[in-house]
């Protein structure tokens, strides 16, 4: 069901607990009405990558932790992705028909809903958080989400990639080459949450500042990486193999890494960013092994 199964074998006890701790957290709660419910569940459980819940898992294992001890920042995270997934396809944002291989949450069920699940699906990685953490380590995996999450970087980030389609007039790149303002987008909008997935699992993990430091190395790193690829695949694939709508950002002539440096430039941009997530995280050793192999699969993947 999810493409790192086929990654390694050893990754399948950590992808099995992030499926059940997910189901549980999105099962029927009192006043939530079915509709909405189903709408969340759609989302949040349909195929996926999980690439998000998984590092939080490994960076927690990298610091001499236990994983399972990260699993609820694990799911608070994925719960943050989703949300954005679900208001990104919004016909006001992206106006996207098909996420994950199946139509999205606003096709399924209709816009309002599927703005109230993401409305819900914030405040869920908020009660998480707050239920299951004891109160220091809750208290600085909130301050980690809230900022990733917000306008600083995550929406943010969002808001750039709209002007970058010429929405709101000609684009403000405040004096930064048309690369530069690329990078800038997706480190906000992608590697936002890609980097704090990684501190949550230090934060879980009992990492030092010096760990913390080396996660979010990592974390930036294989974040753009994520993020050149997909731009990549977006031109080599079709709407079958990703799941999803391709082609898209250059029919809206918006800035992608193949357009301004072209596919072969842009794979190995990838692959040296690939190269500086894992020295980031030779510190670990052994420990680290596993974040080492989930950065190559970021640039071997083929959705």
């Amino acid at each position: 069901m999810l493409a790192l199964n086929d990654l390694t074998s050893d990754l399948a006890p950590l992808l099995a607990a992030i499926e059940e701790q997910l189901n549980r957290f999105t099962s029927p709660c009192e006043g939530s009405p079915e509709r909405l419910t189903s709408a969340i569940r759609y989302s949040v459980l349909a195929p996926g990558k999980r690439l998000r819940p998984l590092l939080c898992l490994l960076a927690c294992e990298a610091v001499s932790g236990d994983w399972k001890a990260a699993l609820p920042a694990a799911c608070a995270i994925e719960f943050i992705h989703v949300y954005s997934l679900i208001h990104d396809d919004l016909p006001a944002m992206d106006d996207d028909t098909l996420r994950r291989g199946r139509p999205c949450c606003h096709i399924q069920f209709d816009e309002a809903t599927a703005i109230l699940a993401g409305d819900s699906l914030q405040m869920l990685a908020v009660q998480v958080i707050c239920q299951e953490l004891d109160a220091q380590p809750a208290r600085e995996s909130l301050r980690i989400l809230s900022e990733a999450a917000g306008r600083g970087k995550l929406v943010g980030g969002q808001q750039d990639d709209l002007a970058a389609e010429g929405r709101f007039g000609p684009v403000n790149m405040a004096e930064l080459t048309p690369l530069e303002f690329l990078k800038s987008i997706h480190r906000r909008k992608t590697s936002a949450l890609i980097e704090a997935s990684l501190q949550l699992g230090g934060v879980a993990g009992g990492a030092s500042l010096d760990h913390l430091r080396s996660l979010s190395d990592y974390g930036m790193a294989i974040g753009l990486a994520f993020q050149v690829v997909d731009d990549c695949l977006d031109v080599e694939s079709t709407a079958e193999q990703l799941g999803k709508k391709t082609r898209k950002d250059s029919e809206l002539g918006k800035l992608t890494y193949p357009s301004l440096l072209g596919l072969e430039p842009s794979r190995a941009l990838a692959e040296r960013l690939i190269g500086e997530a894992s020295v980031a995280v030779a510190v670990f050793k052994d420990r680290g092994l596993r974040l080492a192999r989930l950065a190559q699969f970021v640039v071997e993947r083929k959705v």
